[in-house]
Formats: structure tokens, sequence, C-alpha cells
């Protein structure tokens, strides 16, 4: 049966570290939609038939690329299954959003602001507060600082045990950085705010992305740095990432070894999984793409590009 097929395909993923939630979704869709129309094996105008009502063409595609590689796995065991062609539902790749660079003043502001938050004199004030500071301090993803433990503050820096695909990796950090995560501790201690997360809300556990998200961008729209206006982009929560990543580059702009030396620490850094990630950094930026044309331009006119 085509279910019992994803099941295994799908473990076989987790097994190599993958959480593989939303492509096992996709597959048993597929695969209870295939077996209601009597097919035991993968076949290539079944995949058209379910992926033409798709709710839009992004996830046409997705869902076709998802069953595509189904069939080359399943195929390989038992040619019956079919393999379609790539690229049928087209090639497309929902584009990168452009980061917005807050400015440090900005990022204080936004900081200042979340100390002002309900309900007043309780802890969730400050675990914003600090929140936002690390993620701007430090880099890390929303998810990665939400999953953080008291046990995972040691004296080599933070313990990220929820990276991106499961990994971990050591954070070092700055003691400017550790000494604002010191005050946050001594302020759970005074408000007796306990709880095992590292930071916590009056329930004693982690805000949820979802939330973490809507406060930033709350704040953000009271002080006047991302539009009113719903329908216009403007400084997300993972901007501060952005902003963080950018910053460390211009440090070392006018010197190309050390951006080269600089890159790869800052991939590990930011628990990238691959250099080209860090990469974009350079070719979503204005200020630093700047640099770079004027540097091609210099080899150039001297004859050496």
């Amino acid at each position: 049966m085509l279910s019992e097929d994803v099941t295994r395909y799908v473990a076989l993923y987790r097994r190599l570290g993958r959480s593989f939630s939303e492509q096992s979704r996709t597959l048993h869709l597929y695969a209870r939609y295939a077996e209601a129309q009597g097919d035991s094996h993968i076949r290539i105008v079944r995949i058209h038939d379910w992926c033409a009502t798709a709710s839009s063409p992004n996830r046409a595609r997705t869902c076709y690329d998802a069953v595509r590689r189904l069939g080359a796995f399943l195929n390989a065991e038992d040619p019956r299954h079919e393999v379609p062609p790539a690229g049928a539902f087209g090639r497309g790749k929902r584009p990168r959003p452009a980061p917005h660079l807050l400015e440090p003043k900005q990022i204080r502001a936004v900081m200042n602001a979340a100390l002002e938050l309900p309900p007043n004199g309780s802890i969730s004030p400050y675990t914003f507060h600090y929140l936002f500071g690390l993620l701007a301090a430090t880099g890390l993803r929303i998810s990665e600082a939400l999953a953080l433990q008291c046990d995972d503050l040691g004296a080599d820096g933070l313990v990220v045990r929820n990276g991106k695909f499961g990994k971990s990796r050591l954070l070092p950090i700055h003691l400017s950085t550790r000494s604002a995560l010191a005050e946050y501790m001594a302020i759970r201690q005074r408000l007796n705010a306990g709880g095992d997360d590292l930071f916590v809300l009056r329930t004693g556990r982690a805000p949820s992305k979802v939330r973490a998200h809507a406060v930033f961008v709350q704040i953000a729209r009271n002080l006047g740095i991302r539009p009113h206006d719903l329908r216009s982009p403007g400084p997300r929560l993972h901007d501060l990432r952005h902003s963080f990543a950018v910053r460390s580059l211009e440090a070392c702009l006018h010197d190309r070894q050390a951006v080269a030396h600089h890159m790869a620490g800052l991939s590990t850094y930011l628990g990238h999984t691959s250099m080209a990630h860090t990469y974009w950094y350079l070719e979503a930026t204005p200020v630093l793409m700047h640099s770079i044309a004027t540097s091609g331009e210099q080899l150039f006119a001297e004859g050496r590009a």
C-alpha cells in the first residue's frame, strides 16, 4: 500500500535527523488520494490530477516535488512506481524577503518599549526586553532562543540545543550579554518567576513564537518603525538576526581577507548548514553590495578581474 511506503520513506528521513513533518503530511495526503482511486503504485497521471487541486501554484509545485522524490525512491525498489519528470509545475522559488536592517537606536527603542508592556510588575515585560536584546546581540533564531533552558547558560556561553535540523552548538557570548542575562535571572528570582525555560511568562513557560512575533510587530508599529498598514512590509522579529549578521560583516568591509575569515566564523556562529546561506547577507544588503561593486570595479580597472 502507498500509505505504508510513505510511512517507511518518512521514517528513513527522520532517522537521518530530519523532522520531515510537513513532507509527511503532504505525502500521506497524496497516498490517501491515490489509494481512493485504486492505485497501489505511484502513477504520473494521478500526481498531476492531485496537484491540480492545490490551493496555489506554489503549493502545487511543493506537492509535486515531494511526490516526485518519493517516486524516485520507490522506483529504485520497484519499477512499477512511475517517476514524474522534474519541473512539470515550474521551478519557481518563493523569493526570500529583503532584510530590514535595524539601527542600534531602533533596537534600544524596541527593548525599552517592551518594559512598558502589561501586566505591570510581572515577569513578562522583562522577558520580552531581554529576549529581544539577546536576539540582537547574538543573531539567534527565535526558536533557538525560546528553547533555551536555564542550565544552558554556562561558563563558556550558551548551549543551543534546538538549532535547525536538530543540530546543537556552543554559542560564546560577550561579557555585556552575560551580564544582561544575569540581571534577568536576578529579576526572575525577585519576582518568583519559576520554570526551567530561560525566558518565561507568568505561566512559568516560554512564550510561543507567534506571541513573540506579535509583540515585536506591535511595538514596531507603535514606534513608527513598521507601517500600520497590514499589507505593507516592515521589520520582523527575524530582522534582529539579519541586523546582527550584516553589522558584523560591515565591521571588516575594507579588508577582503578579514571578510573571508569572518564569513566562516559567522556561518558557524549563526548555525547555518551551508556557507551559501551566510553569503546571502552580502548580496541582500545594499551597503555590502556597494562595497563589493566598488572592489570589483577597481580590480577590473587594474586588469585583475
